[in-house]
């Protein structure tokens, strides 16, 4: 039996990791599971699979759910980010599986790899702030990272054997979004609702605007720099709407390695639970007569500009990557919550990279204050952003 646990259990990933679980309950178990606030489902989860630990982020909630357990659950129930920590690090689990959404996300995973537990990594964020630090203490601790994205996954197995110096680039595959093809006067009339609306994926919110603006592409690349220790410059952005052809490497003998696959989470979550044993399942087949064609094309990037601020910004490396992780996360929420409209995400990114005094990044403190500076940017200057946006 491998002992798992799983930050943001209630989420996207988190449900497809149990129901990988649930197919594999003779080899895969868990001992701790987490959530935001989401404590109904959390709730059946702790009925179900029986974790020694659980946390919930919302501390009154943390306090709610352990009353509902009393005499049905003898696990330990946590809360804030003690609570995450705590399920990262606990002893038994041989691997964590981080699925919780935002830059929250660091610090357990940061925790977990100084345990020495191997990290089944779904949380961009971690990389994106922090890549430096995370990929160092990885190497300290002997630790492995085993990508979930969909794209980071293929690229692991595209890779296999070889080493980074056999890479002459990443092709990193994108599907677009559901706005491929628009123009800037188009997207002015995007709703939150049409953002959500991905034709392949289903994703939690804020990873599927993400993928409406082309930020999330852009995460994937400052990611896809640190796991695979290659530069910007020898990853390639390819937009391919079939979501069929995952990611690919193009090895320095032009020989190109692709993974491809229908569009399914359940696959690389599995892939990075067993690694590295490649176990069956009941999964549809990809059938390739079916197909009528696999298309690409390169992004937009005038039109979707988010992926080029993510470009320069880990072009520009230190803490300038953290800080525009920040403004994403934030204005993102904006747009979720109706403040702002879709066209002013990437205008109040790229404002606030202009406004941003860089610094090298060192410490997990020096991420914490470029979110902090965005906090207080956004929280405190609004009429300087609307002005700006305007």
């Amino acid at each position: 039996m491998k002992n798992i646990s799983i930050l943001g259990s209630t989420g996207s990933i988190g449900t497809q990791t149990l129901d990988v679980v649930e197919k594999n309950k003779n080899e895969l178990n868990i001992v701790a599971l987490s959530a935001n606030e989401n404590i109904d489902l959390l709730y059946q989860q702790v009925l179900k699979y029986k974790p020694q630990m659980v946390s919930v982020f919302n501390k009154d909630k943390a306090l709610v759910l352990r009353e509902r357990l009393k005499g049905k659950s003898n696990a330990v129930v946590m809360a804030d980010v003690s609570g995450l920590n705590a399920c990262a690090t606990i002893s038994d689990a041989e691997i964590i599986v981080t699925a919780v959404s935002g830059m929250i996300g660091i610090e357990p995973t940061l925790a977990a790899i100084n345990a020495k537990k191997d990290i089944a990594l779904a949380n961009k964020e971690t990389l994106v702030a922090a890549g430096e630090l995370v990929m160092a203490a990885a190497k300290k601790n002997g630790v492995k990272i085993l990508p979930v994205d969909s794209e980071h996954s293929a690229i692991f197995q595209s890779l296999g054997i070889h080493s980074t110096e056999e890479i002459n680039k990443i092709i990193l595959t994108a599907s677009g979004g559901p706005f491929r093809g628009m123009n800037l006067r188009q997207l002015e009339k995007v709703t939150v609702m049409d953002a959500l609306n991905h034709p392949n994926w289903n994703m939690g919110k804020k990873i599927t605007v993400d993928s409406a603006t082309l930020m999330n592409k852009g995460l994937e690349l400052i990611e896809a720099k640190h796991l695979f220790g290659v530069s910007e410059n020898q990853i390639e952005i390819a937009v391919h709407p079939q979501s069929i052809v995952h990611s690919a490497v193009e090895f320095v003998d032009k020989s190109t390695i692709a993974q491809l696959g229908l569009p399914d989470m359940r696959v690389p979550i599995q892939y990075a639970l067993f690694y590295p044993t490649r176990k069956p399942n009941n999964l549809k087949s990809l059938e390739l007569s079916d197909l009528c064609r696999l298309t690409f094309e390169k992004p937009d990037m005038k039109t979707f500009r988010c992926l080029q601020l993510a470009l320069e910004a880990t072009k520009e490396g230190g803490t300038m990557p953290a800080m525009m992780n920040a403004a994403n996360e934030m204005v993102v929420q904006l747009f979720l919550d109706g403040r702002v409209k879709f066209n002013d995400i990437p205008n109040i990114i790229e404002y606030l990279m202009i406004q941003y005094s860089n610094t090298k990044l060192k410490t997990l403190e020096d991420v914490e204050n470029a979110r902090i500076w965005v906090n207080m940017m956004i929280e405190g200057r609004r009429g300087t952003l609307i002005a700006y946006i305007n």
